[in-house]
């Protein structure tokens, strides 16, 4: 099975408030990464979005 590594990260601006998160996921020389924005948030919910969106990045069981 792959092994692939992810890294994310999330947070908001006076949370609740404007918030972003991001991921990078790395297989060998490989990477791919990915961010967003959400005007209204808190950081735990862009920590947690973060990882969701960089499971659902996956292809393939790893």
């Amino acid at each position: 099975m792959k092994s692939v590594s992810l890294f994310s990260d999330g947070s908001c601006l006076n949370n609740p408030g404007p918030g972003g998160w991001a991921y990078i996921l790395e297989f060998g020389i490989h990477t791919k990464n990915a961010s967003g924005a959400v005007p209204d948030t808190t950081n735990n919910q862009m920590e947690l979005l973060a990882v969701i969106n960089g499971l659902k990045a996956l292809k393939e069981p790893c």
